[in-house]
């Protein structure tokens, strides 16, 4: 038996495929689930602690005795910011302290987090590189970025990496799935300039791959990296990858205007507020769903990591769109 390998977040979509993927062969697999959080299909072996990130004895349970963490939990909607602080920054502090209590000989703590907390590029080629200022243009990247701050408030007693993944597109993600859904059906929504906009995305399994590079690496310790697609994307990219698999001709394609857009992010928002719950688009969505350059540089984890992006577009959207006719979904 290897490792033991403590993973939070394993019920969300890269969580799932994290505990089956190749680079964990051999580990010994833990994951930290909320009370009442459904237990997935898991493989035999996976030990469960339940909990919740304000329940430090639940937390002392979770981290003692793990040699490596990875925390992929956290949330993508919230009513307020106080509701994504709540799922992106205090559990890394109360996690974070758990560990500075109760494993002290941790070998290395990997933050997940995100582009949003760096904030979209100037121009699309180069991209974000980790050494610039960030300026997360959303509630959601600002959280993500105080997660990240929080992490490195314990930096000088715990071992840690922080990684950040563009969009994340895979077996058993829904989210970039709605583009391949539009698709196969001739059609293709987008948000301001599409002929313009560039954006980074990421397969899972390579993302996995680079999680796991980055909390096996001497040098990774104290530092941040993106783990994120050698060249980036344009919609014509995604439609081209895409076209093989799915066998359409043509394309309807819309381009939204950004008053429209921002129209509808405030009236599906304010509605939402009002109810008192979480929605997928609003303003702040809008606002980074208008974004030009949503672009992260490879260059530090290329150099450092030896990280480079294996799955080729066309192999990773083929692959994509296998697994949701499988599943019904295409």
């Amino acid at each position: 038996m290897g490792e033991t390998v403590l993973v939070t977040g394993s019920n969300g979509f890269i969580g799932r495929r994290f505990l089956l993927h190749p680079s964990l062969a051999g580990e010994k697999l833990r994951v930290f689930l909320r009370p009442g959080s459904p237990r997935r299909e898991m493989a035999a072996g996976v030990e469960e602690v339940r909990g919740g990130f304000d329940d430090s004895l639940a937390l002392g349970r979770a981290v003692r005795g793990a040699d490596r963490i990875i925390h992929l939990a956290g949330v993508t909607k919230a009513v307020d910011e106080a509701g994504f602080d709540g799922g992106n920054v205090l559990p890394v502090q109360n996690l974070l302290a758990a560990v500075r209590e109760h494993n002290p000989k941790l070998k290395r703590f990997v933050l997940v987090s995100s582009l949003a907390a760096a904030g979209p590029a100037s121009e699309g080629a180069l991209g974000v590189a980790e050494s610039d200022a960030p300026h997360p243009v959303s509630a959601y990247g600002r959280s993500k970025l105080r997660g990240e701050e929080a992490a490195l408030g314990f930096a000088g007693d715990i071992p840690l990496s922080i990684v950040r993944p563009p969009a994340v597109y895979g077996p058993g993600d829904r989210d970039v799935l709605q583009v391949f859904q539009m698709l196969s059906k001739g059609f293709l929504v987008s948000a301001g300039n599409s002929r313009r906009q560039r954006f980074s995305m990421i397969h899972v399994d390579d993302l996995i791959r680079g999680i796991m590079m980055a909390a096996r690496s001497d040098i990774a310790a104290g530092r941040l990296y993106n783990i994120t697609s050698s060249q980036p994307w344009s919609w014509d990219d995604v439609v081209a990858a895409a076209r093989p698999a799915l066998g359409f001709r043509r394309v309807f394609r819309v381009s939204l205007p950004a008053p429209v857009v921002m129209l509808l992010g405030a009236l599906v928002g304010g509605a939402a507020f009002v109810a008192g719950k979480a929605s997928i688009l609003n303003r702040d969505k809008a606002v980074e769903l208008l974004q030009d350059y949503w672009v992260s540089s490879p260059r530090r984890a290329a150099e450092e990591l030896g990280f480079t992006s294996e799955i080729t577009p066309e192999a990773g959207v083929s692959g994509t769109i296998v697994w949701a006719r499988e599943q019904g979904l295409l």
